[in-house]
This record gives C-alpha cells, structure tokens and sequence, in this order.
C-alpha cells in the first residue's frame, strides 16, 4: 500500500512540475504571458550586459566646437577643484619640462588627492600626517598629526578642505577637526566614533559631509557642533565607492553607496528631491553601486554609475539622458558638452543638452595609428580640458593630447612617474611620483 502510495505521488509530482510549461505557478492567461513578456522586455532593456555602447561614430565634417575661454587656476582647495567638482578649461604651458622636483615628502604611503593653496602643496598620508609643503621654499613647512599613541598603528583615511588658512579633516575613526595651518593650531576637534565616508564641502558656514551609515551631516564651521542629521539608506557591504557631495548655488547633491541621489536645500536643510540610480544594477550579489563624483554644470548633474551615464535636472532630479555607457574617470564638462572615455575605452563627446553623441572613437586604436604600432588596451589615471584640448593622462605616465574633434595630435611621456592625482594650478601640472616627492611640469 505504502508503495502504491508512493507510486501515485510521483505521478503527481511528474504532471506539476516547476517549469512555466503547465501554468500551475502562474496565472496562464494569453493576457498574463503577454504581461510578463512585457515586464521582460523592458527590463532587457534597462540592463547592459549585452548591450553597452561599442559604436565608432565620425564627427560631422563642418562640425566646429565652440567653448568658452580658459582659465589660469591658482588654488586647488578640494580634491574635486571646486564645490561643483567640475573642472574648466584650464591654461596649461605643457612644455613637458620639469621646473621642480622635492624631496620625498614622507616615507609613508600618501593618499591619492592633493590641495594646493597659497603656494603650498597639501597633502596627508596614512599615518595622519597632514604635510604642507612650500613649492617656493622648497620645504615643509609644517607636518601635522593630531593622532595620540593609541591609534598609531591604525591606518588613517582623511577627507580635507581649506577655507582660507584653515584646513578641515574628517577621518575613518569618526573625527571632524578645524586645524590653522598658519599658526600651526587645532581650533576645534570633535570625535563623533561613526567613521566619515565622503568629501567634504563648505556653505552657508556649514561644513558638511556624510558617515558610513550613510548619514547626511551638517556641522557648524566654527567649533563642530552638529546641526543637521539627514539619514539615508544604508548599505550593509561596503565597496570602494564613497558617498559624494557637490554644490549648486543653493542646494546640495548627496549621492549614497547605496545609489540615491539626493537634492537638499541648503536654506531649509530639507530634502528637494531624491532619486535611485542603482534600481536598474542586475541583481547579482557581486553588482554593488559604484560611481564617479557628481558633477554639477549650468542646472543639470551629470554622473557616471556602473553601467549608465546619467544627465539629469538639477532643480527636479528627472532623467534628461541616461546612456549605456561609462566611465572610470571624472565627468569632463565643458559649456554644452561632455568629454569622456568610456569604460571599454571609446572617446565620446556628448551634447548634454540634446544628447546627440558628436563623435565616438577607438581610443586605443587612435594611439596605435598614431605611433604606428599594434593596438593595446591602455590604462587611464584622469582627464582634462588645457587650451582647447583634452589632455589625457595614463596610469604608466604618458599623457595623449587630443583636438576637440577627437582627433590625437602628440603622445608624450612626463618626465617622472605619477602616483597621485594630479592637479592644474598656474598653468602647471602638479603631482607626487612613485617615491612621493612634488613634481611640477611647465
């Protein structure tokens, strides 16, 4: 009877079986499998596994760029340049020659962004030194460390800004302090033990950034004082990808690891708008949101995530453009148009406003043309805009310099090898070399 039993439950279990053919776990209407056929096929096609943008496009033939003029930086006071973390088209001599070099500023490893204010060049390494160092002196001016014995053996992580002759530091330990590298003194410090995660930025004498719960945090620039906490979503795995801020005029850009978007008022301290951006990720654990700083240009953010590039409106967070296309690199927005290379290294210039892509090149196969040579994939560290060209800096110090039309016109190599990332400053290239001493490039 037992194996009767048995025999009748294969049966059944045979005729329900858990493919979508007998429509047990499903509501098996035409209407249905149309739905979900539907639902399929726009998700197909919010996802780019197979389909990024991989296409050569040549520039129209009467085509001519016509951008604003440039511009001769003297200070470099946030690791993004400036609040909106876009760059300009900056004056540059890029005669490649060498006019100073330092000496090794610390024997520890240094952090990858600098600051640069009246004449100094600003750094930090993972010890927590804060090092400043006088380009016109050639010498340190001052080594600062605000740490005690008890964290010396742990590796620090510090965030700074410069206002004036202050230079304000969070960390990955939870501190927030105000140091005056003029006289040389700590003018407030506050450990709030939640370790920051974010740039820093500075309105409204707020001084604001962003934990890694990813808490939203507006501090009082005069002694630290905590004014304003806006929570967020937060993520449970952490990636490289830290939580980014940039500034307009009178509202703030949040961007979470978890892939919101937020727009606050920076009169009202209260959120504007908010937007996910990692909603379309394919669900796979490895796919966690990853980012490039948010750029905001003339009303719209422009900003890179795993997969697509985004153009949105700043004053209501809606989508203007969204690409299949990215970048590892800085957004690089110039008037109407954003210079990129993309992921799978294509050269694309974008109108921003009519998303019309003006030309997309092989960028590997330009250099290759160029020097005559095989095609190899190349590694790039950062991009800019210098006298009307893109100048394209790569991880093994060579840097490409390319005509608005995409076209290359020199391959050069610097003459000492980059660590950091460097900075454009009275039209000069600055940076650390592999053995962290200063290097300027005329």
């Amino acid at each position: 009877m037992k194996l009767f039993n048995l025999f009748i439950i294969l049966i059944f279990l045979c005729n329900c079986s858990f493919d979508n053919k007998t429509g047990i776990w499903k509501n098996n209407t035409d209407t249905g499998q149309k739905e979900e056929k539907s639902l399929l096929s726009e998700f197909e096609s919010l996802t780019t596994k197979n389909n990024v943008f991989n296409k050569i496009i040549q520039i129209d033939d009467n085509f001519d760029f016509q951008l604003s003029g440039t511009s001769n930086s003297s200070k470099w006071t946030d690791i993004f340049f400036n609040k909106s973390n876009n760059y300009k088209n900056f004056l540059y001599n890029n005669n490649n020659n060498l006019i100073f070099k330092s000496k090794r500023v610390t024997k520890n490893k240094v952090h990858e962004y600098l600051l640069y204010k009246d004449k100094n060049v600003i750094t930090t390494d993972i010890k927590g030194n804060i090092i400043i160092f006088s380009i016109n002196e050639n010498k340190i001016k001052s080594k600062f460390n605000f740490y005690n014995k008890k964290y010396k053996k742990k590796e620090k992580i510090l965030n700074l800004i410069v206002e004036e002759n202050i230079i304000y530091a969070s960390d990955n330990m939870g501190y927030l302090y105000a140091y005056d590298y003029f006289k040389n003194k700590v003018l407030w410090a506050k450990n709030y033990k939640i370790p920051f995660r974010s740039n820093l930025k500075i309105s409204n004498n707020f001084l604001i950034t962003s934990n890694q719960n990813n808490d939203l945090l507006f501090f009082n620039i005069n002694n630290g004082n905590i004014i304003k906490t806006i929570p967020t979503e937060e993520t449970l795995v952490k990636n490289e990808f830290i939580n980014n801020l940039s500034l307009s005029e009178n509202f703030l850009f949040f961007l979470n690891t978890y892939g919101s978007l937020y727009s606050v008022d920076l009169e009202k301290l209260q959120i504007n708008w908010f937007l996910n951006l990692s909603q379309f990720l394919e669900s796979q654990v490895n796919n966690l949101f990853l980012s490039s700083q948010v750029v905001y240009h003339l009303g719209k953010i422009i900003v890179y995530t795993n997969q697509f590039t985004y153009v949105l409106d700043s004053s209501t967070g809606s989508i203007i453009h969204k690409k299949n296309f990215s970048s590892y690199l800085n957004p690089l927005v110039i008037d109407d148009y954003l210079f990129l290379v993309t992921k799978n290294n294509l050269l694309i210039s974008m109108n921003i406003n009519t998303g019309k892509i003006m030309y997309s090149y092989n960028i590997n196969q330009l250099i290759a043309e160029f020097l005559n040579t095989k095609e190899k994939s190349v590694n790039l560290k950062n991009i800019f805009l210098t006298n009307n060209k893109l100048f394209i800096l790569l991880k093994n110090s060579y840097y490409l310099t390319v005509d608005l039309n995409g076209k290359l016109t020199s391959v050069r190599k610097l003459p000492t090898k980059i660590a950091s990332n460097p900075i454009i400053v009275e039209n000069s290239l600055i940076y650390l070399d592999n053995k962290y001493r200063i290097s300027k490039i005329d």
